[in-house]
């Protein structure tokens, strides 16, 4: 049994259904209304943190707001943020580039590295030995045991995205308007590439010369400002387009969910030793649209939940062709994941995707965590709706801009991480046996304590116990640059309990 539905189990049935009413909300004072029943539940969530998150207590308020530099040479890795009791921090890097966004390991198993997406335009930041122009950072590589950084490929515009795919490569997506998607073969052996032109396989070293079968620009996959994105297994391809409705076009839509089927599914197991085997290299690009009745597709304003088909879109024009050809649109997806806890006992091949839509807090619309079902991977038709979306999670004035996510593995609970200064992370609850399709509860985890620094590319180590998060872009006036660029810093978050040691501790009372 889950460790929310033992949770659930225990209280009486009136608390049961204030959960449902209040779920999402972070932390709720000692001081509020005692009357305020979903208080109540609220404190009783954060006192039960141990046992529920594996930590000892969340944090009870957001780091203040600063102004001017921060981070400094001196500081402590636990001088960035605050943090849950029980968890500790250290740096694994001080010198990740300015702006390291998305993090992957590699490889998958066992794996010896992050491979980090960097934020940065396409530009020139200083000339190479030989007279070249040298172009920003993309794609890096940080040792996970010395910290150390090693540049992989240069001259991509806004890296966001990046997975390790299941047959051992890594896809790097770029978040800009005309975002590309790269597929890199062994980012351990790779070191200082630059690409010539965006949205080309023309790669060089740094001394010039061409560089063939180490990465290739992969046109078949849809256009669009990339972030979250699942690699699966087949070979299939989910990601969601970061727009903003009302962008360029008043009242456009906003970013779809795309899937990309190829035209020769992987098996599972098949390797793939070069970049022409891979399954990436042809196939067909469908935009989800969703339906707001059970027997016909029904589209339109309110239809942002129920069941979906996918309706085919051309890879260079899919965000054109998504919003002339009524996609459902959200305002901007971020980061998506695969819910690798998902199971469903009468279908094998059905999976759960999960994505954050940031919102905009100033208008009061705080975001929010959508999940959709698959029934059927690879099956993209428009007259068949294989997929039902919900909403998991809905914001609030605490939790808001949800940006990146990352599931910790063996448990279901899912980390939020926001987009604001100061930008919190928290840990929201799976649904458990209450009425509700809802997270039972979100606590606070983490705060960031510069206010020109967010937290991103959060993600866990497969036991569970360990996550690493980059604080970028945080304002370098007193850190020196590195090779002629701007730095992070990349954070080891230690102490997170497995779910076999909580149930181990469910008699424990809590700090």
């Amino acid at each position: 049994m889950e460790l929310s539905q033992r949770l659930i189990l225990n209280m009486s049935a009136s608390i049961v259904l204030a959960s449902s009413l209040h779920t999402g909300i972070a932390f709720a004072d000692d001081d509020r209304d005692a009357t305020d029943f979903g208080a109540k539940v609220e404190q009783k969530l954060n006192k039960q943190s141990k046992r529920l998150f594996g930590f000892k207590g969340p944090i009870r308020d957001s780091a203040a707001p600063t102004s001017g530099p921060v981070r400094t040479l001196s500081q402590t890795a636990a001088d960035q943020i605050l943090l849950a009791k029980g968890l500790k921090v250290e740096f694994l890097t001080r010198n990740a580039a300015n702006l390291t966004d998305m993090l992957a390991f590699f490889p998958l198993n066992n794996p010896t590295h992050l491979i980090s997406c960097v934020e940065g335009s396409r530009s020139i930041i200083d000339t190479n030995a030989n007279g070249s122009d040298k172009l920003n950072p993309s794609i890096q590589r940080i040792n996970l045991k010395n910290g150390e950084v090693t540049t992989v490929l240069r001259g991509l515009n806004r890296c966001d995205g990046i997975r390790t795919t299941p047959w051992g490569t890594i896809l790097a997506t770029e978040e800009s308007n005309d975002g590309g998607a790269y597929e890199l073969i062994n980012p351990l052996l790779s070191t200082e590439l630059t690409i010539v032109a965006r949205q080309d396989s023309n790669f060089i070293d740094i001394n010039g010369n061409a560089v063939n079968n180490e990465i290739a620009y992969r046109a078949a996959l849809p256009t669009m400002a990339w972030e979250g994105l699942t690699v699966l297994e087949s070979g299939v391809v989910i990601g969601g387009d970061e727009l903003r409705p009302g962008t360029n076009i008043a009242d456009s839509d906003g970013g779809s969910i795309f899937k990309f089927v190829p035209s020769s599914p992987r098996a599972i197991g098949q390797a793939v030793t070069r970049l022409t085997d891979s399954p990436l290299v042809s196939g067909n690009v469908f935009a989800m649209q969703v339906s707001c009745v059970n027997r016909r597709q029904q589209i339109g304003q309110g239809c942002e939940v129920g069941n979906a088909a996918w309706l085919p879109v051309n890879a260079a024009t899919a965000r054109a062709d998504a919003n002339n050809n009524n996609a459902t649109g959200y305002y901007r997806p971020e980061d998506l994941h695969l819910d690798a806890n998902f199971s469903d006992s009468s279908n094998a091949d059905a999976i759960r995707f999960c994505w954050a839509n940031t919102g905009n807090r100033g208008a009061s619309n705080f975001g929010e965590v959508m999940c959709g079902i698959d029934s059927a991977p690879l099956t993209a038709e428009i007259d068949q709706r294989t997929v039902a979306v919900n909403r998991l999670i809905e914001g609030d004035t605490d939790l808001n801009a949800p940006d990146n996510l990352a599931f910790q593995p063996n448990t279901g609970i899912l980390y939020v991480i926001e987009d604001n200064p100061n930008g919190d992370v928290h840990a929201c609850l799976p649904d458990g046996t209450d009425r509700n399709i809802k997270s039972d509860g979100c606590v606070k985890v983490l705060s960031v304590v510069d206010s020109s620094a967010e937290p991103s590319g959060f993600l866990f180590t497969d036991n569970g116990d360990t996550a690493y998060v980059s604080i970028q872009h945080s304002r370098d006036d007193l850190v020196p640059a590195v090779d002629s660029f701007g730095t992070d810093d990349v954070l080891k978050i230690t102490g997170f309990r497995q779910l076999s040691r909580r149930n181990q501790d469910r008699d424990e009372d809590d700090d």
